[in-house]
């Protein structure tokens, strides 16, 4: 038995979020940016905005070191961000 097909529909199926964090300095933008999964990065003062594809795990790593107050994460349906 092959898993080789159901691995492959997985990337199309990854739930992407919506995020929003809130720092208590500046935000990590280019640390966020550059993260596995991220697409679509917004700093407004001391809140980042962006999208996550899939696992959590980078961008997590990607805030390591600022102080984050508050975390919000919302889960999207736009087939634009999925590349349909």
């Amino acid at each position: 038995m092959s898993l080789l097909p159901r691995l492959a529909n997985m990337t199309s199926e990854l739930p992407i979020k919506r995020v929003e964090a809130i720092f208590v300095g500046s935000p990590p933008a280019k640390q966020v940016a550059r993260a596995s999964g991220v697409s679509e990065v917004e700093i407004e003062g001391r809140i980042l905005r962006c999208f996550v594809c899939g696992s959590f795990q980078p961008f997590l790593e990607a805030l390591r070191g600022h102080e984050v107050v508050s975390l919000k994460s919302t889960p999207t349906h736009d087939a634009r961000r999925r590349g349909v």
